[in-house]
């Protein structure tokens, strides 16, 4: 997308079922599990650049012998700064690896946010690796909780929290266990082994994700050697795996494990909601219905448009269809005049969308061919110069807008920062005819538009053309994300800004402050009992209204060309991604209370003017 935003961090988790010296002699090289981690890794890069970090486990080592090490880096290279380091120490080589790379939601990227977690122990069973892909949305709620049981929770990050959670009952079971054992006449050592054994995983997770709101997949491991990647109920975050004889394999995305394993698409499974994959010490590998599943599942509908990577088959097909679904509305936008029609896209990670749409105005233009021979084949005036002049007219492609991705808009003056970021964006000259081609571009989403606005549609208009329509392949951004997606204040959305300043020239301010009194008088209640008033905002306009308010905010007071912006409809996104149906920043429909809790909070914190977190 052309505006920046942070969203979901990615996990990676490998299990190797053999002995180290198996993988040696086989692979011919006894760093086979970290070469494979620095892929599963390096392949999911786009899921976090703010830092990454790699624990690894190492089984049965001698007392008094390190067996968890750790490496994290919030440099520009992360990934190779973690592996880099991983490579150079031997100490490293596990049987059990845990991955995660980080898009910073809130807070700095210090060392200390990054994952996986620790929480140490003497005792291997007691000592707990965390890493994840989430938010949860009564993080406060469970800290307090936390309190009450009587531990001091120094740290308030939303994995330190699940942390302290997850080895409380850890340190319950574990209790539990060597009590009874203990009574029954066993030494130490044997109890220990016993621990290792029966500890129950899906038990520890059940009881630790009781109230928790939220989107997460959740990945652990314990000292002695037992793993575990959960997904919530909702199935919000996306979660596969793959197991063999060999290895198991846990990451945010198919394609991810299908690259850096060789296996095939079919071969891949997706973990199904509230499930956990548990895999023990002994290699035993069992999938755990921890949390009932929804049975409405939210699976994020943004994670198909813009998140993973367009290389799952699925994916790559949803977003062709999607850009598909634009074209009557950018037919209509341009009065049908494909002969005088450029058409282009922003981002690369636009680009798939932007061949669907090809492909169909290709067939829009197949059938008006078709057309236009019958008609002169019956008037009889069909010659051989007119077929090639009908078949002269095809959508005219260019690489329009290119990213200087050196660029750093490094300056705070507003003006002198505004006159930069205009050049972010270059573009490709002599394509367009003054005044009288339309320029067609795709975007994957539209969230502030501030980009838009101060680079793309100035750049474009100093070429000329006679109209530039902006599509974008998603709906209107309308309502915050609290599940992983760094999009939390209402005025991050131009949509909002739009609904709001529609109210304002209406004289409809008394809806404003109808809505903050209504969310105000539900601020205190639990958050079950919460209903999402944010969404009164939008009820006096038609979509057509807010996006016409939107194109005129849009558009730069010095624009020449003639602007339109058109958006992906719900029934289109929904139709092109009919497994993939949560769509809470479009709609407003939350899968978990606590996203109501939060939409009624940022909505408060705009009236007031705060800026501070909604949740």
């Amino acid at each position: 997308m052309s505006d920046s935003i942070k969203h979901e961090c990615g996990i990676a988790l490998l299990r190797l079922k053999k002995p180290l010296e198996y993988y040696e002699k086989k692979y011919g090289t006894k760093y086979w599990g970290l070469n494979k981690m620095y892929l599963l890794m390096e392949k999911q890069h786009n899921r976090g650049q703010d830092g990454a970090g790699l624990a690894s486990i190492k089984f049965d080592c001698e007392p008094g012998t390190p067996y968890v090490h750790i490496e994290k880096s919030n440099s520009n290279k992360p990934i190779q700064d973690v592996l880099t380091k991983a490579f150079e120490d031997e100490r490293f080589l596990g049987e059990l690896y845990l991955g995660h790379l980080r898009y910073g939601t809130f807070g700095k990227n210090e060392i200390e946010n990054l994952h996986p977690f620790l929480r140490e122990s003497n005792w291997k069973t007691r000592s707990v690796v965390l890493a994840g892909n989430f938010n949860l949305t009564n993080i406060g709620e469970m800290k307090t909780k936390l309190v009450n049981l009587g531990q001091h929770p120094v740290n308030g990050a939303d994995t330190a929290v699940i942390l302290e959670k997850v080895g409380h009952f850890v340190d319950r079971q574990v209790e539990d266990i060597f009590r009874k054992h203990k009574d029954a006449g066993f030494d130490h050592i044997t109890i220990t082994n016993k621990i290792a054994e029966e500890i129950d995983i899906a038990k520890i997770l059940r009881q630790s994700t009781k109230n928790w709101d939220g989107g997460y997949v959740v990945a652990g491991m314990l000292g002695h050697g037992d793993a575990f990647v959960l997904r919530d109920p909702h199935g919000i975050r996306p979660c596969f795996y793959y197991e063999n004889d060999e290895f198991v394999a846990v990451a945010s995305e198919r394609p991810v494990i299908l690259t850096a394993l060789n296996m095939k698409s079919d071969e891949v499974k997706e973990l199904g909601c509230g499930e956990a994959i548990i895999i023990k010490k002994n290699g035993a590998v069992t999938i755990e219905q921890v949390i009932p599943a929804e049975a409405d599942p939210s699976k994020c509908s943004f994670e198909r448009i813009y998140f993973s990577r367009g290389t799952d088959s699925s994916i790559y097909q949803e977003r062709k269809d999607l850009g598909a679904n634009l074209t009557e509305s950018i037919l209509k936008a341009i009065n049908y005049d494909m002969e005088n029609t450029i058409i282009s896209y922003i981002p690369n990670t636009a680009s798939v969308a932007f061949q669907g749409l090809a492909q169909s105005l290709n067939k829009y233009l197949d059938k008006t061919r078709i057309d236009e021979i019958y008609k002169r084949q019956e008037e009889g005036k069909l010659t051989k110069e007119e077929l090639i002049e009908i078949f002269s007219h095809s959508p005219r492609r260019e690489a329009l807008v290119v990213k200087d991705v050196k660029m750093r808009t490094f300056i705070t003056n507003a003006n002198d920062r505004d006159d930069l970021v205009a050049h972010v964006y270059d573009v490709t000259y002599g394509q367009v005819r003054d005044h009288v081609d339309n320029l067609v571009v795709l975007d994957d989403s539209i969230v502030r538009g501030t980009t838009l606005k101060h680079s793309i549609l100035r750049i474009l208009d100093k070429l000329n053309p006679k109209k530039i329509v902006i599509a974008s392949s998603a709906p209107q951004i309308r309502y915050p994300d609290c599940y992983g997606i760094d999009m939390s204040r209402m005025t991050e959305f131009i949509a909002f800004n739009a609904a709001i300043d529609l109210l304002k020239e209406r004289g409809m301010q008394n809806v404003i402050d109808e809505i903050y009194q209504k969310c105000k008088a539900q601020s205190t209640i639990p958050k079950e009992e919460v209903v999402n008033h944010v969404r009164e905002i939008y009820k006096p306009f038609t979509n057509d209204e807010i996006t016409a308010r939107i194109t005129k905010l849009l558009t730069p007071e010095d624009c020449r060309a003639e602007v339109e912006i058109v958006y992906q409809t719900i029934e289109g996104l929904h139709k092109s991604c009919p497994n993939h149906t949560g769509d809470w920043y479009f709609t407003g429909k939350y899968p978990t209370p606590g996203g109501n809790k939060v939409v009624n909070q940022a909505f408060i914190n705009y009236y007031e003017g705060s800026t501070k977190r909604a949740y």
